[in-house]
C-alpha cells in the first residue's frame, strides 16, 4: 500500500521541480490533478522497492489578502493534515525568510515524519550556507539540487525508511476492496448506510492503515467484500478547507487501496470536472470502475433522459468508454444491489486470465484480417501474443517492427479484446514488443 508524501514550502523554492524528479524517476504513473488553484499535482513514485504517492502543493504565503493565495494556504494545511510524511523544501539562495519561519512554526506542531530539504545546493560553498537552516528548529536537513538530482537519493533513502512495512494480515486478505468515491454530498455515505444499515451484525469496523478510511466488511446475499468508506470521517464543522481538493485527497488514498472504485455522482449536478478527475485517477491506477448515478429519483424524466445522460458521461470519459453506469436512488433503494452486483462483476473481470493458446487463436485471426497499416513501405507482422502475469489485464503483442504501430491500431486491438473477452469496467494495457 502506498503512503502519501506532501511537498510543502513557500513559493519558488523548487517544490515542483523536486516533484517532477520524484515521479519521473521510474516512469511511474503521473497525473496532474488540476483543481481550483494552481501548482497542485499528484503522482506515484517508487524507491528501494517501496511505492508512495507524492502531492505537490502550491506555495505557502502568509500575510496576503489575495483570495487565491488564501486558498493555497488552506490546501497546504490540508496536505499537511492528510499526508503521512512531509518534505519541507527551503531555498539556500534566499536563506531563511519570514515565510519559511511561518511554515516551520506550523510544522513544529505536526507529529509526523518530517524531512527538511535545502534546495539549490549545487556546490560546496552553498553546502556550507545551508547550516543556517538549523535555526528553524526542525533538526537535521538534507541538501539537494532538484535540477540535477544531487542529494535526492539520500533524501529518498531517509523518506522510505519512514514508510511502515505493510500489514501482513492485510496483504493476505483476498476479499475484494470496493472504494466508494466521489464529490462531497453525492450520496456516498447514504449508499453505504443503505447497504449495511438493515442488519448491523454483519458489520465489523476494522481500522485501516490510513486514519481517514474505515473498512466495512459486507457479507450478504452471497457477496463478501470490504467497503472502503471515504465519506463522513471528518465533521462538517471542521471542514473549512477547499472541499474540491479535499475530495481528491480522499480519492487518492481510497483508490490506491482498492480493487474497484465505485464513483458516485449526483444526477442533479451532471458529470462535472471533479467527477472526471476522480475517474481518471482510478484509470491511471489501473483500477476497476463503476459509475453510480445517484439521486435519479430527483431528475425530471422524458423518454430518452437516461440514454442521453449515459451518452453524455461516455463522451466525457472517452476513449475508456467500456464502463458500467448504474442509475440509482439511495433514498428509495432503487438498484443499489444492482450496483454491488456490477462492482463484483468488474472485480471478476479485472482478475480474468486468458489461456495463451486461445488468445492467439482469436487475436491472430483478427490481426490477419486487419493488419497494422504499412509505414514507410514496411509491412508490420504480429506473430504472437500473450497475457502478462500481472494483477491487472496487460497484454504483449510481438511484432517485427513494433515501433511503427500507432495509437489508433492499439485502440483497435483493445476494442477487439473487449469485444471477445469481458473486460467491462477495467483498464487494459497493451504493449507491442520486438518478436
Amino acid at each position: 500500500m502506498s503512503n502519501i508524501i506532501a511537498i510543502v514550502g513557500r513559493p519558488n523554492v523548487g517544490k515542483s521541480t523536486l516533484f517532477n524528479r520524484l515521479v519521473q524517476r521510474r516512469e511511474a504513473i503521473v497525473d496532474s490533478v488540476s483543481g481550483v488553484t494552481r501548482d497542485r499535482h499528484y503522482g506515484k513514485s517508487e524507491w528501494n522497492g517501496k511505492e508512495f504517492s507524492v502531492i505537490d502543493t502550491g506555495g505557502y504565503v502568509v500575510g496576503s489578502d489575495d483570495i487565491f493565495e488564501g486558498e493555497i494556504r488552506k490546501q497546504v494545511q490540508l496536505a499537511i493534515d492528510e499526508a503521512d510524511i512531509i518534505v519541507f523544501v527551503v531555498d539556500v539562495e534566499q536563506g531563511i525568510t519570514p515565510m519559511d519561519d511561518a511554515v516551520a512554526k506550523i510544522l513544529r506542531q505536526v507529529k509526523k515524519p518530517l524531512f527538511m530539504a535545502v534546495n539549490k545546493v549545487d556546490n560546496a560553498m552553498r553546502d556550507a550556507d545551508a547550516v543556517e537552516f538549523y535555526n528553524l528548529g526542525l533538526g537535521d536537513y538534507y541538501t539537494i539540487s532538484s535540477i540535477n538530482g544531487s542529494g535526492t537519493g539520500e533524501l529518498l533513502d531517509a523518506v522510505v525508511e519512514a514508510i511502515p512495512e505493510p500489514d501482513q494480515e492485510e496483504e493476505e486478505s483476498e476479499l475484494p476492496r470496493f472504494a466508494i468515491v466521489g464529490r462531497p454530498n453525492a450520496g456516498k455515505s447514504s449508499f453505504i448506510n443503505a447497504l449495511i444499515g438493515e442488519d448491523r451484525n454483519i458489520v465489523t469496523n476494522i481500522a485501516g492503515t490510513t486514519r481517514d478510511s474505515i473498512d466495512t466488511k459486507y457479507n450478504r446475499f452471497g457477496f463478501e467484500f470490504n467497503l472502503v468508506d471515504t465519506a463522513g470521517i471528518r465533521k462538517k464543522s471542521k471542514v473549512k478547507e477547499d472541499l474540491e481538493f479535499y475530495s481528491v485527497m480522499r480519492a487518492v488514498r481510497a483508490i490506491e487501496h482498492c480493487d474497484v472504485a465505485v464513483l458516485v455522482i449526483d444526477a442533479t449536478r451532471d458529470f462535472e470536472g471533479q467527477d472526471e478527475k476522480i475517474f481518471w485517477l482510478a484509470e491511471k491506477n489501473r483500477k476497476g470502475v463503476v459509475i453510480l448515478v445517484n439521486k435519479w429519483d430527483l431528475v425530471e424524466k422524458q423518454t430518452n433522459t437516461m440514454r442521453d445522460f449515459e451518452a453524455q458521461i461516455r463522451k466525457k470519459i472517452a476513449p475508456f468508454t467500456d464502463v458500467p453506469i448504474v442509475f440509482t436512488s439511495v433514498l428509495t433503494k432503487q438498484r443499489i444491489f444492482k450496483a454491488i452486483e456490477t462492482a463484483v462483476e468488474v472485480f471478476e473481470n479485472r482478475k480474468r486470465r486468458i489461456q495463451t493458446s486461445k488468445l492467439n487463436e482469436t487475436m491472430l485471426e483478427i490481426i490477419q484480417h486487419n493488419p497494422p497499416p504499412a509505414t514507410k513501405g514496411k509491412y508490420i507482422k504480429i506473430k504472437y501474443c500473450m497475457q502478462l502475469p500481472t494483477h491487472t489485464p496487460q497484454f504483449a503483442f510481438f511484432a517485427n517492427l513494433p515501433q511503427y504501430i500507432r495509437d489508433p491500431y492499439r485502440r483497435y486491438i483493445e476494442n477487439q479484446l473487449r469485444e471477445h473477452y469481458n473486460y467491462t469496467g477495467v483498464p487494459i494495457s497493451i504493449y507491442f514488443r520486438q518478436k
